[in-house]
Parts: structure tokens; C-alpha cells; sequence
């Protein structure tokens, strides 16, 4: 019985443990591509700027605005294991629900991006 509750345990560990970790600031796990701009209590904005061939690492987002200095093809890898691919286009002004992602630039260009996360209202 004893060796069946660790069974279990470990089984919940390992399939809790990888959304926790994968769910990461993409300030931290693509600081090469990715650079914190502003912050407050209300506010996070990113700047984003994703070379042609590179794909960023499994991270996540609140609910957020992206607004597309510089478009380009990009791979969506959701973390249900979905994948898309999609055109963004310069000047698009995109809102996305809070996800967990990561992205690959599948185009010729550096996609260049500001995202603006949202916060929970401060309480008073």
C-alpha cells in the first residue's frame, strides 16, 4: 500500500512539476530576445525582438496586448501541445487571454514586438 502512495505521489509530482516550471517570466528564460522596458502595479511592457530560425523557450504571459513593430511567420507551440502557424503583420495591435507558449520565427525577417502584459487591479 505504502509503495502505491509514492507511485501516486511521484505520477502527481511529475505531471504538476513541468507546468510550474515551464510557466517562466520570457523577460528571464529569452533575455536575449526579450527586455524588460517599464513596470509598475498595473503594467509590465516588453520589448521582443525575434531573429529569423529562433525559437524562444516554453514561457508565459498574463492577459496581453501585442503591438507589431516589425511582422514576420511565426510557430505557435501552445502548452497543450497545439501548434499553429501564423502571418503577424506590421502595425498589428493583437489581445491574447493569459497563455503558456513558446514561439519560432519561421520567417526571413526579425520580428520586432512590444507586448504589454496586464496586472490584477491593485487593492485599496
Amino acid at each position: 500500500m505504502r509503495l502505491i502512495i509514492s507511485a501516486t505521489i511521484a505520477a502527481v509530482s511529475f505531471i504538476v512539476t513541468p507546468s510550474s516550471v515551464w510557466a517562466q517570466d520570457p523577460a528571464v528564460v529569452q533575455s536575449k530576445t526579450v527586455k524588460l522596458k517599464f513596470e509598475n502595479e498595473r503594467v509590465r511592457v516588453l520589448e521582443a525582438e525575434l531573429p529569423p530560425g529562433v525559437k524562444e523557450q516554453v514561457h508565459s504571459h498574463p492577459a496581453y496586448v501585442i503591438y507589431v513593430l516589425a511582422g514576420g511567420k511565426v510557430r505557435n507551440y501552445a502548452s497543450d501541445g497545439k501548434t499553429t502557424e501564423t502571418e503577424l503583420k506590421t502595425g498589428d495591435v493583437i489581445y491574447r487571454e493569459p497563455l503558456t507558449h513558446a514561439a519560432e520565427n519561421i520567417g526571413t525577417t526579425t520580428m520586432h514586438m512590444i507586448l504589454v502584459e496586464m496586472k490584477a487591479a491593485p487593492t485599496r
